[in-house]
């Protein structure tokens, strides 16, 4: 009896005395994790800062003045001195991109907030990029957004800063749409729509890719809700998709359109803004924006309506990516042509700007009056 007494005791005390191993083992790799994460940070940043102080004393103490004539043999032996002992970081065309970093940001204080968040190779794919504020777009974007180099390479080669240049064009100085938020072409090859799709289609799509769609749109935005249903006068409206944008702290109301864009989307738009300004609105937030996404944009109606006025904006989308120099030809009119635009708009006429916008209210023919359509 003694004996089976103390096996009992033996188990209680080993029982309130195990561990956890499971737990701890979970414990100790999020410990590991997180430091290894914030040690790959400072790895990073002081790289990034070490690179910009070498191309920084080069450029500025061995190649200034008379030196500038054999600059480049300096650099060569240098490099080649630098690889020696340090490796092949320091290697030639690593060392002239160093180089190229120090002269385009020559005050260390613009280069410290960036070398917190991205890491050389992202530098390196962003130097090729001969505007200054695309350069800052592309890194600010990168670091806000944590996108690694793939996203970052991505981001450049679908030219997102130059299709947000696009959209803030359509922004006057009165916009109650911000400047910087949205872009025009969205480029949704990620899709894979086939031909002849319905909007039902695009939207179940979007759904299906949302994390593409999310990372093409732009900071800030997460889901809400989809086929947003509104009640008004025992009538059923129905939105396609709901957004909310933490850092305007503003819903997003997204409107999908197959075709050229139509002036009566505009009063359709905005009753479902008008909807959720006064039902869904909660204190501390500002008041929602739309956008409307179109086959066809039809800029020059969009300009003349002046949509931006009620928080409204319009924008195509692709959902086929055209070949490399096709794309970048028709990025480069439709930039410049929307450039055209705003330098116009700056020298119309107020009153010529009402006659033409009143000239896009009045209903036409093969258009039903403005405003939603009660969807079931």
């Amino acid at each position: 009896m003694a004996k089976s007494k103390k096996t009992k005791r033996e188990l209680a005390v080993t029982k309130a005395t195990q561990i956890d191993e499971a737990a701890l083992f979970r414990n100790v790799s999020a410990i590991i994790e997180n430091r290894t994460t914030r040690a790959r940070t400072q790895v990073n940043q002081e790289s990034v800062l070490m690179f910009w102080e070498v191309g920084h004393a080069i450029g500025t103490v061995l190649l200034g003045g008379e030196r500038a004539d054999y600059g480049k043999r300096i650099v060569v032996t240098l490099s080649q001195q630098l690889q020696t002992r340090y490796g092949s970081s320091f290697a030639y065309t690593n060392v002239t991109r160093m180089m190229k970093f120090s002269s385009r940001f020559p005050d260390v204080r613009m280069v410290a907030p960036l070398a917190q968040q991205l890491s050389w190779s992202h530098v390196i794919a962003l130097l090729p990029l001969k505007n200054d504020e695309a350069f800052m777009f592309y890194a600010s974007d990168a670091a806000a957004r944590r996108l690694g180099l793939r996203d970052l390479r991505l981001q450049i080669a679908r030219k997102a800063y130059e299709r947000r240049e696009i959209a803030n064009t359509q922004l006057s100085t009165d916009s109650t749409v911000p400047f910087n938020v949205f872009k025009d072409p969205y480029i949704l090859d990620v899709l894979g729509l086939k031909e002849n799709f319905l909007e039902a289609d695009l939207e179940k799509a979007i759904l299906v890719e949302l994390e593409a769609f999310l990372l093409e749109f732009g900071n800030g935005l997460t889901f809400a809700e989809r086929q947003k249903r509104m009640t008004m006068d025992g009538e059923d409206f129905t939105l396609d998709l709901l957004f909310y944008h933490r850092d305007l702290r503003r819903l997003v109301a997204v409107e999908l359109k197959i075709g050229r864009f139509r002036p009566r989307y505009m009063g359709q738009m905005r009753f479902y803004l008008k909807w959720l300004d006064r039902h869904e609105r909660r204190a501390g937030e500002e008041s929602p924006i739309g956008i409307i996404l179109c086959t066809t944009a039809s800029r020059d109606q969009i300009e003349m309506l002046e949509l931006d006025k009620e928080g409204i904006a319009v924008a195509e989308y692709w959902t086929a990516l055209p070949p490399k120099a096709e794309f970048e030809r028709k990025i480069k009119e439709i930039l410049a042509e929307a450039r055209e635009r705003l330098e116009r708009r700056k020298s119309l006429p107020q009153g010529e700007t009402r006659r033409q916008l009143e000239y896009f209210y009045e209903p036409k023919e093969d258009e039903d009056e403005e405003g939603p359509s009660p969807k079931p």
